[in-house]
């Protein structure tokens, strides 16, 4: 049977159609135009994977997401400056916020961004906002640790007699936050004997997964992380964390940490309208309720939003008073390298 010219054409426009389509899906922005928003995401991928639909359908706006890691991120919006093609920088962890606010790259955000998130959450210079937290903790393996081994800060697990027990993942920022933490609070000379303790007794892991599995197969009895990846395990099937419990630090320890993941505007945005509408629904109750229930199990910074009963509370954390917007990163990681951890 001959196909006529016009059913070809035909077949060949809708095979294009589908194909533009299909590209403007996957890049988030209309088939011959440019996206309404580009986010410098190094917040976790699946999170904003599926919490950004959830914007483009109220808001209307198109929005491109690349991803990558706090730091190299960060680093990234300060070489490329002013014509930087981001609009909004987010991040796991705070210290990566103030490398792009220390270059003077972000606009002060306005009131209705930051009215749901709590002063502390929130840098004095409003240059960003807090909008999840991470508790920093210690997992324990049941089988040959109880509670009352656990020592009662983060510091302790310098010691020797620590030597070969505890495990640390010291190459991602998760870490690199609560050094950030402990050299706020107790100064570069005490996080310098920290960090020499740690590199001489500590077991280092290739990350927070692998610690938590380390802890869990006996290989160590304590390991540095944060609450998350025990709880995200136990909801979905308990492999890595059936022989294991958690262990908060109190008392404003160091180790009682809250690690914050931040949302900024960059100066040079072209779309501020745009960055300010994605950043209020952002720390709004919908997003942070949305982010509450979503895999993450990472604690929502506005108050209305409310995580797993089975997560601890929020508002049972010690964590100590931390300026979010005093975290240096370069000097932690000029430390760490020189203890010989990175």
């Amino acid at each position: 049977m001959t196909t006529s010219p016009r059913r070809s054409a035909t077949r060949v426009n809708v095979a294009l159609a589908s194909t533009l389509l299909a590209a403007s899906t996957l890049s988030g922005c209309g088939v011959f135009g440019s996206p309404d928003l580009v986010i410098y995401n190094a917040q976790h991928e699946q999170l904003l994977d599926e919490l950004i639909p959830l914007f483009e359908e109220e808001s209307g706006l198109d929005v491109e997401l690349r991803h990558g890691k706090d730091l190299e991120m960060a680093n990234q919006i300060t070489e490329e400056g002013e014509d930087s093609p981001a609009d909004v920088f987010l991040t796991e962890n705070s210290p990566a916020m103030t490398i792009v606010d220390n270059a003077g790259l972000f606009t002060e955000l306005p009131e209705a961004v930051t009215a749901t998130i709590p002063d502390d959450y929130v840098p004095a210079d409003r240059a960003w906002t807090g909008f999840l937290a991470r508790s920093t903790v210690a997992m324990y393996n049941t089988d040959s640790m109880t509670e009352a081994d656990m020592p009662a800060s983060i510091l302790d697990f310098a010691d020797p007699e620590w030597e070969g027990r505890v495990a640390f993942s010291p190459t991602g920022a998760d870490f690199q936050a609560i050094v950030s933490a402990v050299l706020e609070l107790e100064g570069e000379e005490a996080t310098r004997a920290w960090l020499e303790g740690l590199k001489a007794n500590g077991v280092i892991v290739q990350n927070n997964l692998v610690v938590m599995q380390s802890v869990d197969s006996g290989e160590v009895d304590a390991g540095i992380a944060y609450h998350y990846y025990w709880y995200r395990d136990r909801e979905e099937n308990g492999a890595d964390s059936d022989t294991s419990a958690l262990h908060f630090f109190g008392d404003q320890d160091p180790g009682a940490f809250l690690s914050i993941s931040g949302a900024g505007i960059l100066a040079s945005s072209e779309k501020q309208a745009e960055a300010e509408e994605f950043l209020t629904w952002l720390t709004g109750t919908e997003a942070q309720q949305a982010m509450a229930e979503s895999y993450a199990l990472e604690y929502p910074l506005n108050p209305d939003a409310s995580l797993d009963p089975e997560v601890k509370p929020f508002s049972e954390l010690e964590p100590p008073q931390v300026d979010v917007s005093s975290l240096n990163g370069p000097q932690v990681t000029d430390l760490m390298t020189e203890a010989g951890l990175l």
